[in-house]
């Protein structure tokens, strides 16, 4: 083989990706990677997660050096926010973690090609003037943030998710467009470091597709941590100054438009998938009316030796799950049983306290009809959260009335995000709420509230 052909070729060198490429390279097969950034991770880890939980963590550590030590009897002065040294921590655990990839493919001897890539035929990809060759093609070019109509992102005064994590100094007002996930902890980085944040929704509540219970709580909780939250209203309109942006509103349902001046607004409105530029109308790649790119059980799309996974094809816009079909799709490609669970993905909203979501909500099982049994218990009885002071929120299983097996797992709480994997490998096992309930769980500890909600789907919770 010459050096421009290989036996796989996967474009884009995010979570999806550059798994894959692992995958692919332990598989045997010869293997490269197309990305246009000089860095490896994709948007996830240069611009998305990891530099967003590197600030949460700063700020959340921030906040409690400013009001929640003294709880404890240790009384500090005000913190001074430098925030350089905190901007230049998160950028150098992006550095770390991109470098980490970059010792990956040369260990498993993965070529590494920079630039835009573009299929110019079936098993063809073109990277500048190059042509490289491979039987086996995967698209995972991720996604992108969703423009607002009539709002023009400028990364100064009106930034994505990208600009809101570079700011140079702390803004006097944030206006956050869109309460899901990324909004409201990009919401809450700037609000603990000194903001007024107020957060925009035009549904009628925040996290849409989320369980209501916990919704509702979280609702609460975000208010009392100083969030505004204006739900059911739309931005129709924005005006750019130099030193402020006026946002006008109407409520969703229609009626008097109000304005809202802040000094930074933040459009998070949710992502679409990147495909521009990667030659698909050519080729006849099906599409769907939103643009995800069409792809069977396998991760097949309609031209033959082209697979695509990950923000690409729709669902779950989670790396972790672009990650699992990248193992999965290279799998199938070798002739073993690749597979994804799409019922035991759990998603995490890093604020704090977290929320974790897995499964089936309320919502949904009552729209399907399902006989459910609900277990709810309260860190608030909790032994090792009384003791930390995080007693914020719950755990919430939900089970199969008839057979026990665990439908959903929902968590508002300390540590929720790890919590919750213990549902998740519960679910993948199929187990039933008893399997949890009988599990001996360490004493004192948080994930005591998995076990006591689960003894709760059976009606015998104990310290409740």
């Amino acid at each position: 083989m010459a050096d421009s052909a290989f036996d796989v070729i996967i474009i884009g060198g995010g979570p999806g990706g550059y798994v894959a490429a692992i995958r692919s390279a332990q598989l045997g097969f010869k293997t490269a990677c197309v990305d246009k950034r000089p860095t490896l991770g994709g948007a996830c880890l240069n611009v998305g997660c990891i530099p967003s939980k590197a600030l949460l963590q700063s700020s959340h550590l921030f906040e409690q050096a400013a009001t929640g030590l003294a709880q404890h009897g240790i009384g500090v002065g005000a913190p001074k926010l430098d925030l350089a040294a905190m901007m230049a921590r998160k950028d150098g655990v992006v550095g770390d973690l991109t470098k980490g990839i970059d010792f990956l493919f040369k260990k498993n001897k993965i070529a590494r090609i920079e630039g835009a890539a573009k299929l110019t035929a079936p098993g063809t990809v073109r990277v500048g003037k190059t042509d490289y060759t491979a039987k086996h093609v995967v698209i995972a070019t991720g996604s992108e943030p969703a423009p607002l109509p009539g709002i023009a992102v400028d990364e100064r005064r009106i930034v994505t998710s990208t600009g809101a994590l570079a700011l140079t100094k702390v803004p006097k007002s944030l206006t956050v467009i869109g309460g899901g996930v990324i909004g409201l902890e990009l919401g809450s980085v700037w609000r603990r470091l000194g903001a007024e944040v107020t957060v925009i929704e035009y549904l009628p509540a925040i996290l849409p597709g989320m369980d209501g219970e916990v919704v509702k709580h979280a609702t609460r909780m975000f208010k009392k941590q100083g969030l505004t939250l204006k739900t059911a209203t739309r931005v129709v309109a924005a005006k750019t100054a130099k030193t402020e942006v006026t946002l006008f509103l109407e409520p969703a349902a229609g009626g008097a438009r109000e304005s809202l001046k802040s000094d930074v607004v933040l459009v998070a409105v949710g992502r679409k998938p990147f495909t521009d530029g990667l030659g698909l109308d050519s080729l006849g790649v099906a599409m769907d009316e939103r643009g995800f790119v069409k792809t069977d059980g396998h991760f097949k799309t309609n031209v033959d030796g082209l697979y695509a996974i990950g923000d690409v094809i729709g669902g779950a816009m989670l790396a972790h799950k672009a990650e699992e079909e990248g193992i999965a799709c290279m799998e199938l490609i070798a002739g073993q049983a690749g597979h994804v669970n799409y019922a035991a993905i759990p998603a995490v909203v890093y604020t704090h306290p977290e929320i974790a979501v897995l499964g089936r909500t309320e919502e949904a099982l009552k729209a399907d009809g399902v006989d459910y049994a609900v277990g709810k218990f309260p860190f608030l009885a909790n032994s090792r959260a009384k003791a930390t002071g995080e007693t914020e929120g719950f755990v919430k299983i939900l089970s199969d009335a008839k057979t026990d097996r665990v439908l959903g797992c929902h968590i508002l709480g300390p540590g929720a995000g790890e919590l919750i994997q213990e549902v998740a490998l519960a679910m993948e096992f199929g187990a039933a709420s008893e399997d949890i309930a009988r599990t001996s769980h360490a004493h004192p500890g948080t994930a005591e509230a998995v076990k006591e909600a689960a003894l709760a789907c059976l009606g015998r919770a104990i310290h409740v």
